[in-house]
């Protein structure tokens, strides 16, 4: 077992120390400009017209009519679009989701599929006219029926294999003292990020040019050279303020429409979507329903563990949620089976959302420990010490660092865990029951190949050049830390430049690989660059630059479980007579390697943790069996975790165990703190009432109509 210590109180150097950020002023002032705020001459503007049905094919556009109105330039649709290659697989290694190779064919597989774009001189315009296009369906019947049993479930291989197995699940279970078998489910989710997502397309002297808010210039670069069957060095992307990402901001209809239209009209063309049409074309978090079974002796020590999920995909793409996979990380038995399953459903495709996996499947899987901890009478806590392994429960490689029980009994000791009552229903202020809950966190700690340029300049300072995206994280400013260190300078002689693919391919802000990545491709160019550096002597005025490419150094990265941790810690009050829910407070201990900026990785760790108030408490998105569409697809209808619903919420982390084959020793922070914060809040509610609640969002009336608290 590997322990850590809480982090040092003194600090050396800029990494390690609190920083605002180096934009933040520019943000606050209006001064930083987003994707659709960015002035173009002659810029046209496209706005997307989506099905009226969930199933069907295409029998007419009439575009006559439309055409004939004021300032329309064009309509594009299936019948005029240039055609498009989707016959490979990108740079994230998955086929790219169709919904982006809008007007291919007749078929629409889903309520607010793209069927035309209406291009005019102003967005009133096109708005007005997209909105007057008739068209005609022969529409069929439609399935988005999602629940356990469906016979037309498959296991489903994406960035993790479909199905692991070792052992013999019965024989453990009948050797068990104890056994939970449960099932539990969670929503269709979100993002909803601030900035909606908007593109800008041209073509400048014989080159692509697109203006963007994305995850990733290099992975929108890659993706549009595929579709539209051009040289990689015939596009150039850029996208330098990013209003939130969330795993959405790929490559979706807006920028591809944006690319179709400016090379018909050959002026620039702009398209941003609406927040209703977010909701049908940039991705959401797919519904699950998990299975889970757990087997332990008489100790609580687990023999047999089951984890099965299934989630929903689209007919036209087969996205998983890996939701069993976190139980590949967190706890082992003898008999340990996983399983992600998907149905095809006439619905839009799912697709990345923060801790992909990770969020839903910790959720039901720690909502099983804590009802194991409960038949076993053991403390939840040390229920999960007790079953903290020492490598990987599927892999069988060893921990880079596993720092879970720390960050348990140091959150233990700060949320004054010892003083707990286990016995549920028994603290009540006036109308309201009190209950504490925690569960266990994990992501995995990855690593994508980057390229970095690092130039000294004559005046003295230095610039450096990454294709990296900053989507609310900080990126600019970490990295702008992370190369004033290894440049052995203040952090003010550093400018760092992101967010344009001609600086060279770089991995995207996602998975929490961003930083990491991104930095160790700086330190890579900055240590080239100090050997070209002769003291005494002058830099020309040019400059002197040196260029770094991780792919070889990642590759050669020795095989460990590479993982942030964390425990999680919530207190709420149950209302005995309306079943209203509300977090008092709540606590998350993490290890998450090098924490390059404090202020900034407080922020995410926070951010994620509020996200987790918002899962378990209000994110509902919730289809209309007739139409196939949501009911209010808006920010109106789909309600998350407001200022009034977020209490005090504490983030804190330990230095943890290093791992001396990682030169990097940043594990990420962007989506751990998600991470079993909805287990924690539901398990605290079951403290409260002693009632379990096994499906999300935790409402009222759930709270009541699960029979109400026992009081």
């Amino acid at each position: 077992m590997t322990t850590a210590t809480t982090r040092p109180t003194a600090v050396t150097g800029a990494v390690g120390t609190a920083h605002t950020r180096v934009e933040g002023r520019d943000k606050v002032t209006g001064a930083a400009r987003y994707a659709g705020e960015i002035p173009f001459a002659d810029l046209a503007h496209g706005w997307l017209v989506l099905s009226t049905v969930a199933r069907g094919r295409i029998l007419s556009v009439d575009t006559a009519s439309v055409l004939g109105m004021p300032g329309v330039l064009a309509v594009l649709h299936h019948g005029n679009a240039p055609r498009l290659d989707v016959d490979y697989v990108g740079m994230l290694g998955v086929p790219p989701d169709p919904t982006a190779a809008v007007f291919q064919n007749d078929r629409v597989p889903h309520a607010g599929w793209p069927v035309a774009l209406v291009v005019a001189e102003t967005p009133e315009q096109a708005r007005e006219a997209a909105e007057a296009l008739v068209v005609t369906y022969e529409e069929e019947p439609h399935d988005i029926g999602f629940h356990a049993g469906r016979p037309d479930a498959h296991p489903v291989d994406g960035h993790m294999p479909g199905v692991t197995e070792k052992g013999d699940l019965e024989a453990g279970f009948a050797a068990s003292a104890h056994v939970v078998d449960a099932e539990y489910t969670t929503p269709e989710e979100h993002h909803a990020m601030m900035e909606p997502h908007a593109a800008t397309a041209l073509w400048d002297g014989g080159r692509l040019e697109v203006v963007d808010s994305n995850q990733g210039t290099t992975w929108v670069v890659d993706e549009l050279v595929r579709m539209f069957q051009l040289e990689p060095s015939a596009v150039r992307v850029r996208s330098e303020h990013v209003g939130g990402g969330f795993g959405s901001k790929g490559v979706r209809a807006h920028q591809v429409s944006a690319v179709m239209a400016a090379t018909l009209l050959q002026r620039p063309v702009r398209v941003v979507l609406t927040r209703r049409q977010m909701f049908s074309l940039t991705g959401h978090r797919s519904p699950t329903t998990q299975r889970v079974r757990l087997g332990a002796d008489a100790d609580g020590r687990l023999r047999a563990l089951d984890h099965r999920s299934l989630s929903r995909t689209s007919t036209v793409w087969e996205f998983v949620e890996p939701s069993a996979g976190v139980a590949r990380v967190m706890y082992d038995a003898d008999a340990h089976r996983t399983a992600n399953e998907v149905v095809r459903l006439d619905v839009p495709s799912p697709t990345w959302m923060r801790a992909p996996g990770e969020a839903p499947g910790s959720f039901a899987l720690e909502a099983a420990l804590d009802e194991l901890a409960e038949r076993c009478g053991v403390d939840p806590v040390e229920l999960r010490l007790r079953n903290d392994p020492d490598r990987g429960p599927v892999s069988g490689l060893p921990f880079a660092g596993r720092d879970v029980a720390a960050c348990f009994r140091e959150g233990a000791r700060r949320f004054g865990w010892a003083e707990r009552d286990p016995r549920p229903g028994v603290r009540r202020e006036g109308r309201w029951l009190l209950g504490t809950g925690t569960a266990a966190a994990s992501f995995p700690a990855g690593a994508l190949p980057s390229t970095a340029a690092v130039t000294a300049e004559a005046d003295g300072t230095f610039t450096v050049r990454i294709a990296a995206a900053d989507i609310g994280t900080g990126a600019r400013t970490a990295l702008t830390l992370v190369a004033a260190d290894a440049l052995r300078v203040e952090p003010d002689r550093v400018r760092v430049r992101i967010g344009d693919s001609d600086f060279g391919p770089a991995g995207i802000a996602g998975g929490s690989m961003g930083t990491r990545s991104w930095a160790w491709a700086v330190t890579a160019a900055v240590e080239k660059l100090r050997e070209r550096l002769v003291p005494g002597v002058p830099v020309p005025p040019e400059g002197i630059t040196a260029r770094s490419d991780t792919t070889a150094a990642v590759a050669g990265l020795a095989q460990k479980e590479r993982h942030s941790f964390g425990a999680q810690f919530a207190e709420v009050a149950v209302d005995v007579t309306t079943g209203e829910v509300r977090v008092r407070r709540m606590l998350g201990i993490f290890s998450a390697g090098r924490i390059v900026n404090p202020l900034t990785a407080r922020g995410q760790l926070v951010g994620g943790m509020v996200w987790g108030i918002s899962m378990a408490l209000h994110e509902e998105a919730v289809r209309d069996g007739a139409s196939g569409g949501l009911y209010g697809p808006d920010l109106a209808g789909y309600h998350v975790a407001t200022h009034a619903d977020v209490p005090v919420v504490e983030a804190d982390w330990l230095e943890g165990t290093p791992d001396p084959d990682d030169p990097v020793g940043i594990k990420g922070v962007g989506e751990i703190g998600i991470v079993g914060a909805a287990a924690a809040i539901a398990n605290a509610v079951w403290h409260a009432t002693g009632v379990r609640h096994r499906h999300l969002p935790i409402r009222p009336d759930r709270v009541l109509g699960a029979g109400g608290p026992r009081v």
